[in-house]
Protein backbone atom coordinates (compact mmCIF):
# COMPACT_ATOMS: atom_id res chain seq x y z
CA UNK A 1 0.00 0.00 0.00
CA UNK A 2 2.64 2.18 0.74
CA UNK A 3 4.80 1.48 -2.14
CA UNK A 4 1.58 2.36 -4.12
CA UNK A 5 1.41 5.56 -2.58
CA UNK A 6 4.45 6.33 -2.88
CA UNK A 7 4.56 5.96 -7.06
CA UNK A 8 1.17 7.70 -7.48
CA UNK A 9 2.89 10.45 -5.58
CA UNK A 10 6.02 10.64 -7.82
CA UNK A 11 3.49 10.08 -10.90
CA UNK A 12 1.48 13.06 -10.08
CA UNK A 13 5.02 15.02 -9.61
CA UNK A 14 6.63 13.97 -12.38
CA UNK A 15 2.94 15.30 -14.40
CA UNK A 16 3.32 18.49 -12.71
CA UNK A 17 7.33 19.03 -13.67
CA UNK A 18 6.15 17.68 -17.19
CA UNK A 19 3.26 20.41 -17.29
CA UNK A 20 5.84 23.30 -15.69
CA UNK A 21 8.57 22.15 -18.30
CA UNK A 22 6.17 22.89 -21.45
CA UNK A 23 4.53 25.83 -20.04
CA UNK A 24 8.26 27.18 -19.62
CA UNK A 25 9.22 26.07 -23.14
CA UNK A 26 6.10 28.25 -24.81
CA UNK A 27 6.28 31.16 -22.98
CA UNK A 28 9.91 30.93 -24.35
CA UNK A 29 8.47 30.84 -27.68
CA UNK A 30 5.69 33.53 -26.75
CA UNK A 31 8.75 35.96 -25.74
CA UNK A 32 10.72 35.02 -28.97
CA UNK A 33 7.83 35.65 -30.99
CA UNK A 34 7.01 39.04 -29.49
CA UNK A 35 11.04 40.65 -29.31
CA UNK A 36 11.61 39.05 -32.83
CA UNK A 37 8.72 38.99 -34.90
CA UNK A 38 5.89 41.41 -33.87
CA UNK A 39 3.93 44.01 -35.25
CA UNK A 40 2.94 45.74 -32.32
CA UNK A 41 5.19 48.56 -32.73
CA UNK A 42 4.89 49.01 -36.60
CA UNK A 43 1.08 48.94 -36.19
CA UNK A 44 1.45 51.82 -32.81
CA UNK A 45 3.64 53.72 -35.73
CA UNK A 46 0.22 54.02 -38.07
CA UNK A 47 -1.82 54.61 -35.31
CA UNK A 48 0.04 57.65 -33.84
CA UNK A 49 1.52 59.19 -37.10
CA UNK A 50 -0.37 58.17 -39.55
CA UNK A 51 -3.91 58.30 -37.86
CA UNK A 52 -3.38 60.85 -35.00
CA UNK A 53 -5.32 61.67 -32.16
CA UNK A 54 -8.65 59.41 -31.19
CA UNK A 55 -11.16 61.22 -29.75
CA UNK A 56 -14.61 59.50 -29.46
CA UNK A 57 -16.77 60.87 -32.04
CA UNK A 58 -13.93 62.58 -34.39
CA UNK A 59 -12.87 61.28 -38.41
CA UNK A 60 -9.56 59.71 -37.06
CA UNK A 61 -11.46 57.90 -34.64
CA UNK A 62 -12.82 55.92 -37.26
CA UNK A 63 -10.21 56.13 -39.37
CA UNK A 64 -8.53 53.94 -36.58
CA UNK A 65 -11.79 51.98 -36.11
CA UNK A 66 -11.18 50.93 -40.13
CA UNK A 67 -7.30 50.30 -39.99
CA UNK A 68 -7.43 48.26 -36.87
CA UNK A 69 -10.11 45.94 -38.41
CA UNK A 70 -8.02 45.32 -41.44
CA UNK A 71 -5.40 44.38 -39.51
CA UNK A 72 -7.10 41.82 -37.45
CA UNK A 73 -8.08 40.58 -40.64
CA UNK A 74 -4.80 39.19 -41.51
CA UNK A 75 -3.95 37.31 -38.42
CA UNK A 76 -6.33 34.35 -38.76
CA UNK A 77 -9.02 34.79 -36.72
CA UNK A 78 -12.31 33.12 -37.31
CA UNK A 79 -14.37 36.55 -37.79
CA UNK A 80 -13.37 40.14 -37.76
CA UNK A 81 -16.14 42.42 -37.25
CA UNK A 82 -17.51 46.03 -36.08
CA UNK A 83 -19.66 46.01 -33.17
CA UNK A 84 -21.86 49.48 -33.41
CA UNK A 85 -21.63 51.94 -30.21
CA UNK A 86 -23.45 55.27 -29.90
CA UNK A 87 -20.73 57.94 -28.21
CA UNK A 88 -20.46 61.52 -27.23
CA UNK A 89 -18.79 64.05 -29.47
CA UNK A 90 -17.46 66.83 -27.76
CA UNK A 91 -14.93 68.95 -30.13
CA UNK A 92 -11.90 71.49 -28.18
CA UNK A 93 -12.32 74.34 -31.05
CA UNK A 94 -9.69 76.86 -31.04
CA UNK A 95 -6.95 76.76 -28.59
CA UNK A 96 -7.77 77.88 -25.33
CA UNK A 97 -5.68 80.83 -23.46
CA UNK A 98 -5.60 81.77 -19.90
CA UNK A 99 -3.64 84.50 -17.07
CA UNK A 100 -3.58 86.16 -14.50
CA UNK A 101 -2.86 89.81 -13.70
CA UNK A 102 -0.63 90.41 -10.59
CA UNK A 103 0.30 93.72 -10.09
CA UNK A 104 -0.93 94.38 -13.64
CA UNK A 105 1.82 92.59 -15.04
CA UNK A 106 0.29 89.76 -17.16
CA UNK A 107 1.23 86.14 -16.60
CA UNK A 108 0.19 83.10 -19.14
CA UNK A 109 -0.63 80.14 -18.55
CA UNK A 110 -0.33 77.30 -19.73
CA UNK A 111 -4.38 75.85 -20.10
CA UNK A 112 -6.65 73.10 -21.64
CA UNK A 113 -10.11 72.64 -21.61
CA UNK A 114 -11.01 69.55 -19.41
CA UNK A 115 -13.76 67.02 -21.53
CA UNK A 116 -16.82 67.45 -21.84
CA UNK A 117 -16.89 71.66 -20.64
CA UNK A 118 -18.86 73.70 -22.06
CA UNK A 119 -17.34 76.77 -23.64
CA UNK A 120 -16.36 80.87 -21.77
CA UNK A 121 -18.44 83.39 -23.41
CA UNK A 122 -16.78 84.23 -26.49
CA UNK A 123 -14.37 87.35 -24.73
CA UNK A 124 -13.99 84.81 -21.86
CA UNK A 125 -14.30 85.68 -18.42
CA UNK A 126 -12.16 87.58 -16.05
CA UNK A 127 -12.72 87.21 -12.33
CA UNK A 128 -10.65 86.83 -9.04
CA UNK A 129 -9.67 83.49 -8.29
CA UNK A 130 -10.05 81.66 -4.64
CA UNK A 131 -8.06 78.42 -4.14
CA UNK A 132 -8.81 75.29 -2.41
CA UNK A 133 -6.96 71.59 -2.31
CA UNK A 134 -10.68 69.75 -2.46
CA UNK A 135 -13.75 69.92 -3.09
CA UNK A 136 -15.02 69.16 0.42
CA UNK A 137 -13.65 72.77 1.12
CA UNK A 138 -16.68 74.28 -1.30
CA UNK A 139 -19.18 73.80 1.90
CA UNK A 140 -16.76 76.03 4.25
CA UNK A 141 -16.36 78.72 1.79
CA UNK A 142 -20.53 78.71 0.48
CA UNK A 143 -21.05 82.33 -0.58
CA UNK A 144 -17.40 83.65 -0.75
CA UNK A 145 -17.00 81.46 -3.84
CA UNK A 146 -19.65 83.35 -5.42
CA UNK A 147 -18.68 84.97 -9.22
CA UNK A 148 -15.40 83.79 -8.55
CA UNK A 149 -13.42 81.11 -10.51
CA UNK A 150 -12.38 77.98 -8.09
CA UNK A 151 -9.03 76.55 -8.36
CA UNK A 152 -8.65 73.35 -7.43
CA UNK A 153 -4.88 72.52 -6.62
CA UNK A 154 -4.62 69.08 -4.56
CA UNK A 155 -1.14 67.52 -5.50
CA UNK A 156 -0.52 63.86 -6.90
CA UNK A 157 0.83 62.16 -3.40
CA UNK A 158 4.32 61.47 -3.93
CA UNK A 159 5.28 59.53 -1.02
CA UNK A 160 3.22 56.63 -3.13
CA UNK A 161 5.59 54.04 -5.59
CA UNK A 162 1.99 53.05 -7.01
CA UNK A 163 1.34 56.38 -8.96
CA UNK A 164 -1.78 55.08 -9.56
CA UNK A 165 -3.09 55.36 -6.00
CA UNK A 166 -1.79 58.95 -6.19
CA UNK A 167 -3.98 59.79 -9.32
CA UNK A 168 -6.86 58.32 -7.81
CA UNK A 169 -6.94 60.18 -4.44
CA UNK A 170 -6.82 63.53 -6.04
CA UNK A 171 -8.80 62.60 -9.43
CA UNK A 172 -12.11 63.62 -8.32
CA UNK A 173 -11.35 67.58 -8.38
CA UNK A 174 -10.81 67.22 -11.97
CA UNK A 175 -14.59 64.74 -12.56
CA UNK A 176 -16.55 66.79 -10.38
CA UNK A 177 -14.89 69.87 -9.36
CA UNK A 178 -16.90 72.08 -11.80
CA UNK A 179 -19.92 70.44 -11.06
CA UNK A 180 -19.46 70.95 -7.35
CA UNK A 181 -18.53 74.94 -8.05
CA UNK A 182 -21.35 75.69 -9.66
CA UNK A 183 -23.44 74.89 -6.77
CA UNK A 184 -21.73 77.92 -4.88
CA UNK A 185 -22.11 80.34 -8.22
CA UNK A 186 -18.76 79.93 -9.29
CA UNK A 187 -17.95 81.50 -12.77
CA UNK A 188 -15.30 78.73 -13.68
CA UNK A 189 -13.23 76.19 -12.16
CA UNK A 190 -9.73 75.60 -12.84
CA UNK A 191 -7.91 72.33 -11.88
CA UNK A 192 -3.89 71.52 -11.46
CA UNK A 193 -3.24 68.68 -13.73
CA UNK A 194 -2.96 64.97 -12.67
CA UNK A 195 0.61 64.25 -13.12
CA UNK A 196 3.77 63.76 -10.81
CA UNK A 197 6.06 66.15 -12.33
CA UNK A 198 6.59 69.97 -12.75
CA UNK A 199 6.28 70.96 -15.93
CA UNK A 200 4.76 73.25 -18.73
CA UNK A 201 2.23 70.86 -19.95
CA UNK A 202 -1.69 70.52 -18.80
CA UNK A 203 -3.36 67.64 -18.78
CA UNK A 204 -6.69 67.15 -20.40
CA UNK A 205 -9.45 64.28 -19.10
CA UNK A 206 -13.04 64.16 -18.42
CA UNK A 207 -14.87 66.23 -16.63
CA UNK A 208 -19.23 65.71 -15.66
CA UNK A 209 -21.63 67.66 -14.86
CA UNK A 210 -23.98 65.22 -13.21
CA UNK A 211 -27.32 65.95 -12.91
CA UNK A 212 -27.13 69.38 -12.65
CA UNK A 213 -29.12 71.35 -14.51
CA UNK A 214 -27.61 72.70 -18.13
CA UNK A 215 -28.16 76.54 -17.07
CA UNK A 216 -25.60 75.63 -14.38
CA UNK A 217 -22.65 74.06 -15.97
CA UNK A 218 -19.59 76.30 -16.35
CA UNK A 219 -16.21 75.91 -17.70
CA UNK A 220 -13.70 73.55 -16.88
CA UNK A 221 -9.72 73.70 -17.40
CA UNK A 222 -7.00 72.29 -16.74
CA UNK A 223 -3.32 74.34 -16.18
CA UNK A 224 0.43 73.07 -16.01
CA UNK A 225 1.57 71.72 -12.63
CA UNK A 226 3.99 74.74 -12.93
CA UNK A 227 1.49 77.26 -13.64
CA UNK A 228 -0.34 76.01 -10.33
CA UNK A 229 2.78 76.36 -8.53
CA UNK A 230 3.09 79.72 -9.34
CA UNK A 231 -0.78 80.57 -9.24
CA UNK A 232 -0.82 79.37 -6.08
CA UNK A 233 2.09 81.68 -4.97
CA UNK A 234 0.72 84.60 -6.54
CA UNK A 235 -2.47 84.07 -4.74
CA UNK A 236 -0.76 84.40 -1.17
CA UNK A 237 0.97 87.69 -1.96
CA UNK A 238 -2.32 88.84 -3.44
CA UNK A 239 -5.33 87.41 -2.70
CA UNK A 240 -7.59 89.71 -5.26
CA UNK A 241 -5.62 88.82 -8.36
CA UNK A 242 -7.87 88.48 -11.38
CA UNK A 243 -7.56 85.65 -13.63
CA UNK A 244 -8.91 85.35 -17.23
CA UNK A 245 -10.00 82.07 -19.05
CA UNK A 246 -11.10 81.39 -22.79
CA UNK A 247 -12.06 78.17 -24.05
CA UNK A 248 -14.56 77.44 -27.02
CA UNK A 249 -15.27 74.01 -26.75
CA UNK A 250 -18.97 72.85 -27.96
CA UNK A 251 -20.87 69.54 -26.40
CA UNK A 252 -22.26 67.86 -29.82
CA UNK A 253 -25.17 65.32 -30.51
CA UNK A 254 -23.98 61.53 -30.19
CA UNK A 255 -22.24 60.01 -33.46
CA UNK A 256 -22.11 55.86 -34.59
CA UNK A 257 -19.16 54.40 -33.70
CA UNK A 258 -17.59 50.81 -33.03
CA UNK A 259 -15.82 48.41 -31.12
CA UNK A 260 -13.64 46.24 -33.45
CA UNK A 261 -13.79 42.77 -32.32
CA UNK A 262 -11.34 39.70 -33.64
CA UNK A 263 -12.58 36.28 -32.80
CA UNK A 264 -11.06 32.63 -32.70
CA UNK A 265 -13.33 30.36 -31.65
CA UNK A 266 -11.91 27.33 -29.14
CA UNK A 267 -11.07 24.24 -30.82
CA UNK A 268 -11.97 22.35 -27.45
CA UNK A 269 -14.65 24.75 -25.10
CA UNK A 270 -15.46 27.79 -28.10
CA UNK A 271 -18.82 28.35 -25.58
CA UNK A 272 -16.11 29.66 -22.87
CA UNK A 273 -15.05 33.44 -24.01
CA UNK A 274 -11.78 34.85 -23.07
CA UNK A 275 -10.66 38.56 -23.72
CA UNK A 276 -7.97 40.76 -24.17
CA UNK A 277 -8.17 44.41 -24.97
CA UNK A 278 -7.70 47.83 -24.87
CA UNK A 279 -9.55 51.29 -25.84
CA UNK A 280 -8.92 52.51 -28.96
CA UNK A 281 -9.76 56.18 -28.70
CA UNK A 282 -7.37 58.60 -26.73
CA UNK A 283 -7.40 62.26 -25.80
CA UNK A 284 -6.87 65.18 -28.74
CA UNK A 285 -4.10 66.57 -27.59
CA UNK A 286 -1.84 64.34 -28.84
CA UNK A 287 -1.58 60.40 -30.82
CA UNK A 288 -2.21 58.67 -27.65
CA UNK A 289 0.53 56.39 -27.93
CA UNK A 290 1.04 55.33 -24.61
CA UNK A 291 -2.96 56.05 -23.79
CA UNK A 292 -4.00 53.68 -25.08
CA UNK A 293 -2.51 52.57 -28.17
CA UNK A 294 0.01 50.71 -26.70
CA UNK A 295 -2.75 48.85 -25.06
CA UNK A 296 -4.44 48.34 -28.31
CA UNK A 297 -1.02 47.16 -30.32
CA UNK A 298 -0.23 44.53 -28.01
CA UNK A 299 -3.67 43.12 -27.38
CA UNK A 300 -3.73 42.86 -31.27
CA UNK A 301 0.25 41.48 -30.54
CA UNK A 302 -1.39 38.48 -28.50
CA UNK A 303 -3.00 36.62 -31.99
CA UNK A 304 -0.27 37.64 -33.51
CA UNK A 305 2.15 35.37 -31.14
CA UNK A 306 -0.27 32.62 -31.28
CA UNK A 307 -0.60 32.75 -34.73
CA UNK A 308 3.60 32.93 -34.79
CA UNK A 309 4.03 30.17 -32.61
CA UNK A 310 1.06 27.77 -34.07
CA UNK A 311 -1.15 27.65 -31.05
CA UNK A 312 -4.68 27.04 -30.97
CA UNK A 313 -6.53 28.19 -28.10
CA UNK A 314 -8.69 25.50 -26.60
CA UNK A 315 -11.18 28.31 -25.59
CA UNK A 316 -12.48 31.17 -27.81
CA UNK A 317 -10.55 34.05 -28.08
CA UNK A 318 -11.48 37.92 -28.31
CA UNK A 319 -9.52 40.67 -29.11
CA UNK A 320 -11.53 43.44 -28.51
CA UNK A 321 -10.27 47.17 -29.40
CA UNK A 322 -13.15 49.11 -27.41
CA UNK A 323 -14.25 52.86 -28.10
CA UNK A 324 -15.16 55.59 -25.48
CA UNK A 325 -13.08 54.80 -22.89
CA UNK A 326 -12.09 58.45 -22.16
CA UNK A 327 -15.24 60.23 -21.77
CA UNK A 328 -18.15 57.70 -21.50
CA UNK A 329 -17.04 54.44 -21.49
CA UNK A 330 -19.66 53.22 -23.81
CA UNK A 331 -17.67 50.91 -25.74
CA UNK A 332 -17.27 48.34 -22.50
CA UNK A 333 -20.53 48.78 -21.53
CA UNK A 334 -22.18 47.97 -24.82
CA UNK A 335 -19.92 44.89 -25.07
CA UNK A 336 -21.34 43.80 -21.54
CA UNK A 337 -24.82 44.58 -22.58
CA UNK A 338 -24.60 42.27 -25.77
CA UNK A 339 -22.86 39.49 -24.22
CA UNK A 340 -25.82 39.53 -21.79
CA UNK A 341 -28.32 39.52 -24.55
CA UNK A 342 -26.57 36.41 -26.21
CA UNK A 343 -26.03 34.55 -23.02
CA UNK A 344 -22.15 34.69 -23.57
CA UNK A 345 -20.14 32.52 -20.90
CA UNK A 346 -17.13 34.45 -20.67
CA UNK A 347 -14.63 33.50 -18.58
CA UNK A 348 -11.25 35.57 -18.34
CA UNK A 349 -10.87 39.03 -19.53
CA UNK A 350 -7.49 41.09 -19.89
CA UNK A 351 -6.99 44.78 -20.72
CA UNK A 352 -4.16 47.00 -21.08
CA UNK A 353 -4.27 50.50 -20.45
CA UNK A 354 -1.41 51.73 -18.08
CA UNK A 355 1.35 52.47 -20.78
CA UNK A 356 3.54 50.83 -22.59
CA UNK A 357 6.08 50.61 -20.08
CA UNK A 358 8.13 47.74 -18.61
CA UNK A 359 5.31 44.69 -17.31
CA UNK A 360 5.81 44.16 -13.76
CA UNK A 361 3.05 41.83 -12.71
CA UNK A 362 -1.07 41.98 -13.32
CA UNK A 363 -3.54 43.20 -10.95
CA UNK A 364 -6.81 40.39 -10.62
CA UNK A 365 -10.34 40.92 -10.05
CA UNK A 366 -10.59 37.05 -8.67
CA UNK A 367 -12.00 34.81 -5.86
CA UNK A 368 -9.09 33.58 -3.70
CA UNK A 369 -9.36 30.10 -5.46
CA UNK A 370 -8.85 31.38 -8.95
CA UNK A 371 -6.41 34.35 -7.55
CA UNK A 372 -3.82 31.72 -5.80
CA UNK A 373 -3.93 28.97 -9.07
CA UNK A 374 -2.89 32.01 -10.75
CA UNK A 375 0.36 33.16 -8.42
CA UNK A 376 1.32 29.09 -8.64
CA UNK A 377 2.50 30.23 -12.08
CA UNK A 378 4.63 33.19 -10.86
CA UNK A 379 7.55 31.06 -10.96
CA UNK A 380 6.86 31.09 -14.83
CA UNK A 381 7.37 34.69 -15.21
CA UNK A 382 10.02 35.43 -12.80
CA UNK A 383 12.77 35.07 -15.12
CA UNK A 384 11.15 37.96 -17.31
CA UNK A 385 11.36 39.98 -14.28
CA UNK A 386 7.20 39.86 -13.32
CA UNK A 387 6.89 39.64 -9.93
CA UNK A 388 3.85 41.30 -9.06
CA UNK A 389 0.34 39.03 -8.67
CA UNK A 390 -2.11 41.42 -6.78
CA UNK A 391 -5.96 41.96 -6.15
CA UNK A 392 -6.32 45.40 -8.07
CA UNK A 393 -8.61 47.29 -10.73
CA UNK A 394 -8.21 45.84 -13.65
CA UNK A 395 -9.36 48.27 -16.07
CA UNK A 396 -12.06 50.20 -17.09
CA UNK A 397 -13.56 49.00 -20.62
CA UNK A 398 -14.06 45.40 -18.98
CA UNK A 399 -15.47 46.73 -15.59
CA UNK A 400 -18.86 46.49 -16.88
CA UNK A 401 -18.46 42.42 -17.67
CA UNK A 402 -19.85 40.17 -15.73
CA UNK A 403 -20.22 36.25 -15.99
CA UNK A 404 -21.26 33.42 -13.70
CA UNK A 405 -17.51 32.53 -13.23
CA UNK A 406 -15.27 35.18 -14.38
CA UNK A 407 -11.56 36.36 -13.85
CA UNK A 408 -10.33 39.78 -14.32
CA UNK A 409 -7.07 41.19 -15.35
CA UNK A 410 -4.90 44.30 -16.05
CA UNK A 411 -1.58 44.65 -17.34
CA UNK A 412 0.74 46.51 -14.47
CA UNK A 413 3.79 48.32 -16.12
CA UNK A 414 6.04 50.20 -14.19
CA UNK A 415 4.31 53.08 -13.41
CA UNK A 416 6.73 55.71 -12.68
CA UNK A 417 6.56 57.39 -15.87
CA UNK A 418 2.71 57.09 -16.77
CA UNK A 419 1.44 60.13 -15.74
CA UNK A 420 4.29 62.68 -17.37
CA UNK A 421 1.85 61.57 -20.70
CA UNK A 422 -1.32 60.94 -19.07
CA UNK A 423 -4.11 62.95 -21.40
CA UNK A 424 -1.06 65.18 -22.25
CA UNK A 425 0.34 66.44 -25.29
CA UNK A 426 3.53 64.57 -24.94
CA UNK A 427 1.90 61.65 -25.71
CA UNK A 428 3.44 60.67 -28.88
CA UNK A 429 5.10 57.80 -30.51
CA UNK A 430 8.72 59.04 -29.39
CA UNK A 431 7.61 58.39 -25.76
CA UNK A 432 7.24 54.64 -26.55
CA UNK A 433 10.13 52.01 -25.92
CA UNK A 434 9.78 49.09 -28.28
CA UNK A 435 11.34 46.73 -26.31
CA UNK A 436 9.33 47.53 -23.49
CA UNK A 437 6.00 47.32 -25.22
CA UNK A 438 6.82 43.91 -26.97
CA UNK A 439 7.40 42.65 -23.46
CA UNK A 440 4.10 43.90 -22.48
CA UNK A 441 2.47 42.11 -25.21
CA UNK A 442 4.18 38.84 -24.56
CA UNK A 443 3.64 39.12 -20.93
CA UNK A 444 -0.04 39.26 -21.49
CA UNK A 445 0.30 36.26 -24.15
CA UNK A 446 1.71 34.09 -21.45
CA UNK A 447 -1.03 34.78 -18.87
CA UNK A 448 -4.03 34.16 -21.59
CA UNK A 449 -2.00 30.82 -22.56
CA UNK A 450 -1.65 29.65 -18.94
CA UNK A 451 -5.58 30.53 -18.69
CA UNK A 452 -6.59 28.67 -21.72
CA UNK A 453 -4.50 25.91 -20.62
CA UNK A 454 -5.62 25.51 -16.99
CA UNK A 455 -8.75 26.59 -16.60
CA UNK A 456 -10.16 28.90 -14.37
CA UNK A 457 -11.57 27.20 -10.60
CA UNK A 458 -15.41 26.93 -10.91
Amino acid sequence: MKKTVFFTALFFIGCTLFAQKSYEQTMKEIYKSSLTNSQCYSWLDYLSNSIGARLSGSANAEKAVLYTKSQLETLGFDRVYLQDVMVPKWVRGAKESAYFLDNKTKINIPVCALGGSIATPENGITAEIIEVKGIQELEALGEKIKGKIVFFNRPMEQENVETFKSYGACVDQRFDGAKEASKYGALASIVRSMNMRLDDLPHTGVQSYGAIPKSQYIPAAAISTNAAELLSKSLKNNPHLKFFLKQSCQIMDDVLSHNVIGEIKGSEHPENIMVVGGHLDSWDLADGSQDDGAGIVQSMEVMNIFKNIGYKPKNTLRVVLFMNEENGGRGGKKYQELAQTNKENHIFALESDSGGFSPRGFDFESDDANLNKIIGWKPLFESYLIHIFAKGHSGSDIEPLTSKYLVKAGLRPDSQRYFDYHHAANDKFDGVNKRELELGAATMASLIYLIDQNGIVK
